[in-house]
């Protein structure tokens, strides 16, 4: 009887502490999400913020319409990984797909205002100056969005990898998230400047 009020202690324990560290793997998991959905909400700000940048282009930059159909193609694009990757924030293949369509999102948006530099009279528009100016300001956003959604990440899998809690962790359906990364090289480079 007295070894079964102690393996019954025992197991007690055991319960006790199983949900303890089931509930920190919740907690930390949407927080997770919740730091995923700060970078949704600027990302969606962004590719709110594009399409009037390329509508206060296009008279100017007639003659450019391969950058303009690049930048609205590549939004689409970004649109379409975003709502993936939001079903799942934990899921690294639909991470991946979102940061390699927002690095081409980058891009084209880069080359169009470099193409827009070429241009005065646009350059000179209080619309489109107004436009890169908040388009910097999303951007600045994101930054630190991701970081904060990589810190969670960070949190999350920590939380998953220590002993033994991550002998629970697989058996309660929690996988390790994956870190929002720099996939191409060019993204690496350090940003040119030129006086002219």
């Amino acid at each position: 009887m007295v070894v079964g009020f102690a393996f019954g202690g025992v197991f007690l324990l055991f319960a006790l502490y199983a949900v303890g560290v089931y509930n920190r793997l919740v907690t930390l998991r949407n927080l997770l999400r919740n730091a995923f959905s700060q970078i949704d909400v600027q990302l969606k700000r962004r590719h709110d913020l594009i399409p009037n940048l390329v509508e206060t282009a296009k008279g100017y930059l007639a003659h450019e319409r391969q950058t303009l159909e690049a930048v609205v193609a590549a939004r689409n694009q970004a649109v379409t990984a975003s709502k993936a990757a939001a079903q799942n924030p934990v899921d690294a293949g639909a991470l991946k797909g979102m940061a390699t369509a927002e690095a081409a999102l980058s891009g084209t948006v880069g080359r169009l205002l470099a193409v827009s530099e070429a241009y005065p009279d646009l350059k000179a528009n209080q619309t489109m100056s107004a436009l890169t100016e908040e388009l910097t300001s999303t951007e600045n956003k994101i930054a630190f969005a991701r970081q904060a959604f990589n810190d969670g990440v960070a949190t999350y899998n920590v939380a998953l990898e220590k002993f033994p809690a991550t002998l629970l962790a697989g058996s309660f359906g929690f996988d390790e998230a994956a870190l929002w990364e720099i996939e191409t090289p060019e993204e690496r480079e350090p940003v040119r400047v030129a006086f002219a």
